[in-house]
């Protein structure tokens, strides 16, 4: 049957395209202000269609068309072309005239029918504002129209003064409701039903590419997969109280989002942790929201998790960057740091570090194991347990450093801790424990700077000549250095990264331009920063997570451009997490 495949070329199209327009487009933005790019409210509109019980809901809050003249190579041109052409539609003749600023996406339901015998189908609804309602109207007709005359069996229905066009999925060729009951009377030894008297619905694998479609009042297009998704959707029009806009953790989110942004993001996280068929066993935030907004030197995305619980910071907040970054060198492609690492194993932010990481992996260890593995591989060697046996001594500042080479898959590693009356405790705890695993406490000098090194001695054997026996050589191996400077204390893997703090002093990171372009749109006071540089890290995190190397494929324009990214988390509400990951993107 030569039927479009409408669900899939247009529904999951859309969102592809919205997810590229709002991601990969961003980087072609600067030659003008984003505040006269984007004048949007931060509010999407289409969320009076949404349930409340809606597990996800995305929307691009700014004409396509806007974005056009940001681009360099027509991409926005070729996708939107490409996209409609599935179709059958021309865009610039039928949908550009009456497109207007917001393009929302939904997981209305995780299964339509709520009949899991059938297989589980989630509904899913796009919502396309209208500058003019006449002329969507006519293209809803005419898209339609282009399905009948591909072979479609359609259906004309008013449901509460709103006119929907849809495919009808009940009606089926003669041949397969014989089909069916031929299958169905093999497996049961009660009598059946003349197939020419019965309806045979179809199941999910058959309805994936069915679409429907109205025009609601004078300011949306709504295109579902099933019609039971846009009566539900004009229900919630109808009753305020089941829409989305109604829920008070959704009120107090949308709060939270600037204005001037241009795509914003709503979950409801026990719901989307049920669609991926999992059962956490923390659950502390219920929702999350997340909006996407241009900056002159990239992209910030400010996300807010909400609890019912009252949830306390795991230190205080800092007024300006850490002081212990002065001794991490501009080289380091990850860099975390932050004040106090005492408490951070039952803090609310790794609370949510493992429900996060559950939800998405289904195991936050395994996530640590992988983007950690240099400090994995210390635990390892020197059989310590991080959070006890260094974190709890660390109550001021710190830095923590990932030094990446391309020869090598683990990168040396950097740890600075202001220095107290702790952490002399702990270092004399970390030489116990290196002599109980056969390690030495040795002094030695690297620039006229005093260092103690954990060293181990290894024997090699030597070529010689068999009569004269083995010959061996004695090897010394450092497990790890560390010296004081300033008011910190320096922990390196190795001699080389000691004697690059030491002799490359104007050369650190917190006096890098691109590291203070990334902190510059990160709002203060906060509880300090994840740094990654993405063209240092690329290699080693395409090693340790694989999965990366498709991310990059799918968003190809964005990576290409993608210089570094900062994490950090503010804000004091004590019933919410709020924090930001700012992109820093080439402007070349």
């Amino acid at each position: 049957m030569n039927r479009q495949r409408s669900f899939i070329g247009f529904i999951v199209a859309g969102a592809i395209a919205l997810l590229v327009i709002a991601i990969a487009g961003f980087y072609w933005f600067f030659a003008k202000s984003p505040a006269n790019l984007i004048g949007s409210t931060g509010q999407p509109g289409a969320a009076i269609f949404v349930s409340k019980l809606s597990p996800a809901m995305v929307s691009l809050l700014a004409n396509p068309d806007r974005l056009q003249a940001l681009e360099r190579e027509e991409e926005l041109s070729k996708l939107k072309t490409s996209l409609f052409a599935k179709s059958g539609i021309d865009y610039k003749q039928d949908v550009q005239p009456w497109l207007g600023n917001e393009i929302t996406l939904a997981i209305t339901t995780l299964d339509i029918d709520r009949d899991s015998e059938n297989g589980q189908q989630p509904g899913y609804l796009l919502a396309l504002a209208t500058k003019q309602p006449e002329k969507s109207r006519e293209f809803v007709e005419l898209l339609f129209s282009k399905r009948a005359l591909a072979g479609a069996n359609l259906a004309v229905e008013q449901y509460k003064g709103v006119k929907l066009i849809y495919d009808n999925q009940e009606v089926i060729t003669e041949e397969k409701i014989q089909n069916r009951s031929t299958e169905r009377s093999r497996s049961r030894s009660v009598p059946q039903e003349s197939p020419k008297s019965k309806i045979v619905r179809l199941s999910v694998a058959e309805v994936q590419n069915y679409l429907a479609g109205a025009v609601v009042g004078e300011g949306f297009v709504l295109f579902a997969n099933d019609p039971k998704v846009l009566r539900d959707a004009i229900n919630n029009v109808q009753a305020p109280d089941l829409n989305l806009t109604s829920s008070p953790e959704y009120q107090k989110a949308t709060k939270e989002v600037p204005k001037g942004g241009l795509a914003v993001a709503f979950l409801n996280l026990p719901v989307v942790a049920k669609w991926q068929g999992l059962e956490l066993s923390e659950q502390l935030y219920n929702s999350e929201i997340i909006s996407l907004a241009l900056n002159p030197k990239g992209l910030l995305a400010e996300t807010t998790f909400l609890t019912s619980s009252e949830i306390l910071t795991p230190s205080s907040p800092l007024s300006k960057p850490v002081g212990a970054l002065q001794y991490v060198p501009a080289s380091a492609g990850l860099a975390i740091s932050g004040s106090n690492l005492s408490n951070l194993g039952e803090s609310d932010l790794a609370k949510l570090w493992r429900q996060a990481t559950a939800t998405i992996y289904g195991s936050g260890e395994d996530v640590v194991s992988r983007l950690a593995k240099p400090l994995v591989d210390v635990q390892k060697r020197w059989g310590i347990n991080l959070p006890e046996d260094i974190f709890s001594w660390v109550l001021g500042e710190y830095a923590i450093a990932l030094l990446p080479e391309k020869e090598q898959t683990t990168p040396h590693w950097i740890f600075v801790v202001e220095k107290s009356e702790s952490v002399e405790q702990g270092i004399a705890r970390l030489d116990a424990i290196a002599s109980s695993n056969g390690l030495s406490i040795n002094p030695l000098t690297i620039d006229k700077q005093k260092i103690s090194a954990w060293t181990e001695l290894t024997t090699a054997a030597k070529k010689s000549n068999v009569k004269e026996g083995a010959s061996f050589s004695i090897e010394t191996k450092v497990r790890g250095l560390h010296t004081t400077l300033g008011n910190y204390e320096i922990f390196t893997s190795d001699l080389e990264t000691m004697n690059e703090i030491l002799t490359t002093k104007d050369n650190s990171l917190i006096d890098n331009p691109n590291f203070k372009d990334s902190i510059a749109a990160i709002p203060l006071p906060n509880q300090g920063y994840v740094y990654l540089d993405w063209t240092k890290s690329q290699n080693f995190l395409e090693r340790q997570v694989p999965i990366l190397k498709l991310a990059e494929v799918l968003g190809k324009p964005f990576f290409d451009n993608l210089r570094s990214l900062t994490i950090s988390s503010y804000g004091t509400d004590t019933r919410s997490l709020k924090g930001g990951v700012f992109f820093q993107l080439n402007n070349s």
